[in-house]
C-alpha cells in the first residue's frame, strides 16, 4: 500500500493516512504519552486500518512521532470526533498537534465537517490548551460539558470526561 504524503521542509515532519502496520508503532507513542489511556494494540491495529481516512501520522526520520485517531460522527458527517492526540517527546513545542487538526480537517474525508469534538479530563492540562489554542487560532467557538462521568459511566474508575465541542467558522471549512 502507498504511504502518500507531504513534505513540511520546515523542520521534515512529514503527514500521512496510517496503514495497519503503524498499529504497534502507534500503540508504542500513546504508551509513552501520559496521561493517555492506553487501548489494546488491536484499537491501534483497526483505527490504522478501518479509520486510517481520518487519523493522522506524523513522521520524522521515518520515526512516528505524532498520531490524531478520530471518525466522522455516522450520523452526523458535520462533525468529527477526535479520540486522541499524541506527540512524542522528541517533537514537542514545534506545534505539532494543531498541525496535524489541521492536516485531518484538509483531507476530503472531513469536507462537510463544521465541528469537532473531542473528550478532556479537567486535569489534562496539555489537552485543554491544544484544543483551546485550535479554537482561537481558527476563530471557532469552545463549549464543553460533563459527558461521561465518573460515577454514573465509569464506575468510580476515570475521571469524568468533558465533551469539548469546537464550531468551526465557515472560512476554515470547504464546500461539499
Amino acid at each position: 500500500m502507498s504511504k502518500l504524503h507531504s513534505v513540511d521542509t520546515k523542520d521534515q515532519i512529514t503527514f500521512r493516512k496510517p496503514v495497519r502496520e503503524d498499529g504497534a508503532e502507534v500503540w508504542e507513542l500513546i504508551k509513552a504519552c501520559k496521561p493517555l489511556d492506553e487501548n489494546s494494540m488491536y484499537c491501534n491495529l483497526l483505527q490504522s486500518d478501518h479509520f486510517r481516512d481520518t487519523c493522522v501520522v506524523a513522521e520524522m526520520n521515518r520515526e512516528i512521532v505524532g498520531w490524531v485517531s478520530g471518525y466522522v460522527l455516522p450520523n452526523d458527517d458535520s462533525t468529527v470526533f477526535v479520540w486522541q492526540v499524541a506527540v512524542s517527546e522528541k517533537a514537542r513545542g514545534c506545534g505539532l498537534g494543531q498541525r496535524m487538526l489541521n492536516a485531518l480537517l484538509e483531507r476530503d474525508e472531513c469536507k462537510s465537517v463544521r465541528r469537532l469534538r473531542t473528550t478532556i479530563t479537567a486535569d489534562n492540562g496539555a489537552s485543554w490548551g491544544l484544543f483551546k489554542k485550535f479554537a482561537r487560532t481558527h476563530d471557532g467557538f469552545l463549549d464543553s460539558e460533563a459527558h461521561f462521568t465518573r460515577d454514573t459511566h465509569f464506575q468510580g474508575a476515570h475521571d469524568t470526561e468533558h465533551m469539548v465541542t469546537i464550531t468551526l467558522p465557515a472560512a476554515l471549512t470547504r464546500a461539499a
